[in-house]
């Protein structure tokens, strides 16, 4: 093989593998939440499916939960504290998560949701 036909392999190659590359590269999102009695905020994201997610929760008042069983996301947030979440969408949908801490007589309107596309 010479060295053109070489580099024409490697170009067609790295074309043809480019989007299976850039499915996995880059740093994961992170989306910062913030817990307060008695919401999320935000309430609502939008994530890619596929994509690596990192939520990081800080409660402002009391312990919070945050659990979207569909994603397997599960985590407590201590009074004043952080804590951080990641997960991988493989399902496009709308999955709503709660509040797995009782907080106070508004504990079950603490929901949010997450919406994950293509």
């Amino acid at each position: 093989m010479n060295v053109t036909s070489f580099l024409r392999t490697l170009l067609f190659c790295g074309i043809a593998l480019s989007p299976l590359a850039a499915a996995g590269d880059g740093p994961p999102k992170t989306v910062t939440i913030t817990a307060q009695r008695f919401s999320f905020s935000p309430n609502e994201i939008t994530v890619k499916k596929g994509e690596e997610v990192t939520l990081e929760i800080t409660s402002k008042d009391v312990s919070h939960g945050l659990v979207i069983e569909d994603l397997g996301v599960r985590t407590e947030i201590k009074k004043g504290e952080s804590a951080e979440v990641k997960f991988t969408p493989e399902t496009v949908g709308t999955f709503q998560g709660k509040c797995a801490h009782f907080c106070g007589k508004g504990h079950g309107s603490m929901t949010m949701t997450v919406h994950v596309t293509e």
